[in-house]
């Protein structure tokens, strides 16, 4: 009877690095699946809960920062290993709401397989209470006549048309109306 395999959502705008990252993770008995940015890591969420996130920081279309903090306020309960070779271990900011932090091409295999199995045994995060704002990260300069928005409840993005001013805005979700509050 082989083990339980746990799965890992590998999230990298770089194919290579997720070819290599999925390979050496499927050596050691992982079950990988790979998006190209957070859109297509969210997407892969609805489909089936990973066991851990990967995720780099810089992205096209929806970054690292953004696809974070989506998982960690619907899925709190998922470790989240950020990766990024912008940052070192030294610098990394502290909006990133990840439980780990590796530098690109700064650490060895064995040690992310020894931080993955150390958040697979750790506690299970609780989901927290429903706070009354929730961050949710929108471009803040397009070409384009409006910006995404992606609800924080039902993780569906849906646009708002531009101009909007600085501040704080709130617009109901276009899918399951819930209050979607971001700040320009």
């Amino acid at each position: 009877m082989s083990p339980f395999r746990y799965r890992v959502l590998m999230v990298d705008d770089d194919e290579v690095v997720c070819k290599v990252g999925a390979a050496v993770l499927q050596s050691q008995g992982y079950e990988v699946l790979c998006a190209n940015d957070g859109f297509t890591g969210l997407a892969a969420l609805k489909q089936s809960l990973p066991d851990v996130v990967i995720s780099d920081l810089q992205m096209p279309k929806m970054g690292g920062f953004e696809f974070l903090s989506v998982v960690r306020k619907r899925f709190p309960q998922i470790p989240v290993i950020a990766i990024s070779g912008e940052f070192t271990s030294h610098d990394v900011p502290e909006s990133i709401l990840a439980d780990a932090f590796f530098q690109k091409g700064q650490y060895a295999p064995p040690e992310l397989f020894e931080k993955i199995a150390s958040l697979l045994e750790g506690p299970i995060r609780a989901r927290p209470e429903k706070p009354s704002k929730a961050a949710v990260w929108i471009p803040s300069a397009t070409g384009d006549n409006y910006i995404a928005v992606t609800c924080t409840d039902c993780l569906r993005t849906f646009p708002v048309s531009l101009p909007l001013a600085p501040g704080t805005h709130t617009v109901a979700c276009d899918f399951c109306f819930s209050e979607v509050m971001f700040q320009i």
